[in-house]
């Protein structure tokens, strides 16, 4: 079990009144066994890092797991080709890609594809009650084209980094758009 996702991938499903199925040892990693597993089970959603969406995409029986309704993708930029790929051979599902590092709890960002996501797919808005910024060197909002850093904000963030207090210092910084003040954002 992955840390990171056992909110979402056991309490998820038991949240919304679904079935949790879990793959015997190393059936993530065989395409064989997971559309078996899909079909004997009537998976409808499944959670994979790109990479292994890859791997899945490739066994030639992927249009038999019908019952998909939700394909969601993280932890890797997921590549436009294979996003169209999925759209194409499991039409009935959607695709979501979700962004986020492990400093910003999981997930930060959300993302349906479309079939317009042609030259890439975007990490999409931020979930609720966190947030996004795309600044400068000095925290100011940048200009469209300009080289930037990627800033996230909101109840997601971690604290910091354990012993590590320049470091912490340095990534998570006072947050210059919160109102109330106390407010932190890390620079990614």
């Amino acid at each position: 079990v992955q840390f990171r996702r056992v909110g979402l991938g056991f309490f998820w499903p038991l949240m919304t009144g679904a079935r949790l199925a879990v793959a015997l040892p190393g059936d993530h990693r065989d395409p064989e066994r997971l559309v078996q597993t899909i079909r004997e089970h009537q998976i409808t959603t499944l959670h994979f890092v790109p990479s292994m969406l890859q791997a899945f995409m490739a066994h030639p029986q992927v249009e038999s797991c019908n019952t998909l309704r939700r394909v969601v993708c993280s932890g890797e930029a997921l590549p436009a080709e294979l996003a169209a790929q999925v759209l194409k051979r499991l039409p009935q599902a959607g695709l979501y890609n979700l962004y986020g590092p492990t400093e910003a709890a999981i997930d930060v960002t959300h993302w349906t594809c479309t079939t317009d996501d042609v030259l890439s797919v975007p990490i999409g808005r931020p979930i609720n009650n966190l947030k996004t910024h795309i600044l400068d060197d000095g925290l100011l909002p940048a200009a469209q084209g300009v080289a930037a850093e990627l800033c996230l904000g909101g109840v997601g963030l971690a604290r910091g980094y354990h012993n590590r207090a320049a470091l912490t210092a340095e990534r998570f910084v006072p947050d210059p758009f919160d109102e109330q003040g106390g407010g932190r954002l890390y620079r990614t």
